[in-house]
């Protein structure tokens, strides 16, 4: 009779069991299917650095691409995916559903941007074009190029990441952080510098800051890749017997006006990245150096040039003494004032 009696119990509290699960689970999916009222075919979403899942469903609900804030918070927790939504800017396509959104966020592919750093740049000149590109803040950029606690994390003995941020085409994510943006063009930088090259720059008896300085001046002079080693070598040879440099680029480093025709008041300027008034090289690098530029550097031409100047049309007459040098500046001077004749 008591086995009878539990038999029948049994079967009826197995049933409540069943019909809680399977409530549950279609209240489950009810929650991560429920429709949000969408009104974007195609919408942009950027997720910021250190969003919270609040602050996610605030800003899904503000740009009107979720319509219940509750749902979408309980679908996303539901899932255990709150802390899994990366930054980043995403594409939501018609994206109606707790499940859709959700998916895209985690499972997209974050905005990628091509951004082109040229030869010869310097910091600002860096920070701006990843302002422009990236919407970056270009003050935190530069404030991070000459902050000692991050050139300390990437490795970088200098003074700031001058000359550290190599030159080419990257794609970076938008919503990437100016940190890692940076930390991507130090690391491009370092993998210039091979075994061979140590091994070179100990033979100059040049550090790897002195030759990157150096293969700076030389980006700021040449224009074709041909003189790179030629005009390398002059300042070698420079260096070498202890004579000033007297590299016009330094100078164009240090005016605020630049770059424009230098001024002999310009050449005065106190400031030890003046070449005109310090022997050596100066403290460091004054842009973005180039290959052929760190590699002119590294292997100069055998020559015995001291001067070179101009020749106007992208080129330079090199000599071995002043007397020649001056030779060379007067016919420089007279294409100027040929050219400015033709002008008016």
């Amino acid at each position: 009779m008591a086995n009878k009696l539990r038999k029948k119990l049994i079967v009826p509290i197995g049933k409540v069991v069943l019909s809680v699960l399977f409530l549950g689970i279609v209240v489950v999916l009810i929650i991560i299917y429920w429709p949000q009222n969408n009104i974007h075919k195609i919408t942009k979403v950027k997720i910021e650095p250190g969003s919270s899942l609040t602050r996610i469903t605030n800003q899904l609900h503000k740009e009107k691409i979720i319509s219940n804030k509750k749902m979408f918070d309980f679908a996303v927790r539901i899932l255990g995916k709150e802390k899994e939504i990366p930054i980043g800017t995403f594409n939501l396509i018609k994206a109606k559903s707790n499940y859709d959104i959700i998916n895209q966020l985690i499972f997209g592919t974050p905005e990628v941007k091509k951004v082109t750093i040229l030869e010869g740049w310097n910091i600002n000149q860096i920070a701006s074009q990843l302002s422009n590109k990236l919407g970056l803040d270009s003050t935190r950029v530069v404030q991070l190029a000459y902050d000692p606690l991050f050139l300390k994390s990437e490795g970088v003995s200098a003074l700031s990441l001058e000359g550290y941020l190599y030159p080419d085409t990257y794609f970076f994510f938008i919503g990437d952080e100016p940190e890692s943006i940076l930390s991507q063009l130090v690391k491009k930088h370092k993998q210039f510098w091979v075994r061979s090259h140590m091994i070179q720059a100990k033979k100059l008896n040049l550090s790897k800051n002195e030759i990157i300085t150096l293969a700076s001046i030389i980006e700021g002079e040449a224009i074709h890749n041909s003189e790179r080693p030629k005009i390398s070598a002059v300042y070698h040879n420079r260096l070498n017997i202890g004579m000033k440099l007297q590299a016009d680029p330094t100078i164009q480093y240090i005016i605020r006006d630049g770059p424009r025709r230098l001024l002999n008041k310009d050449l005065r300027i106190d400031s030890p990245y003046n070449t005109y008034l310090n022997k050596g090289l100066p403290p460091g690098p004054i842009n973005s150096p180039s290959n052929q530029s760190l590699l002119a550097a590294l292997y100069p031409e055998n020559n015995d040039f001291l001067f070179f100047v101009a020749t106007g049309d992208g080129y330079h007459t090199f000599t071995t003494n002043e007397k020649d040098h001056n030779k060379a500046k007067r016919k420089l001077q007279k294409l100027r004032r040929s050219l400015k004749r033709k002008k008016k």
